[in-house]
């Protein structure tokens, strides 16, 4: 909840999802799993990613990674996931 308040998507359309022990994001398959960003950041991490959801259904996935790229950093990767790129999956 405060993460959408100090996101200003309070009472919009978004909604915020914690997963503290990654059960979504293993049911999901969008554990990031790459050597190096787990060096980095520690096991049990999500993916960047965007989902389209209706009434449960989901419509679209968008997940920032690349070959050369796994946490999906660069600019390329990265777009599919934000605002953008997930608004252009649903058209």
């Amino acid at each position: 909840m405060n993460w959408a308040k100090s996101q200003k998507t309070a009472s919009t359309m978004l909604t915020f999802l914690g997963d503290p022990n990654s059960k979504l994001t293993r049911a999901l398959d969008l554990e990031l799993t790459h050597p190096g960003p787990v060096e980095d950041l520690g096991p049990g991490r999500c993916k960047r990613f965007a989902m389209h959801v209706v009434n449960g259904e989901i419509k679209a996935v968008n997940v920032s990674e690349g070959e050369d790229d796994p946490p999906g950093e660069k600019e390329e990767n990265l777009a599919v996931s934000l605002a953008e790129g997930i608004m252009a999956t649903m058209k």
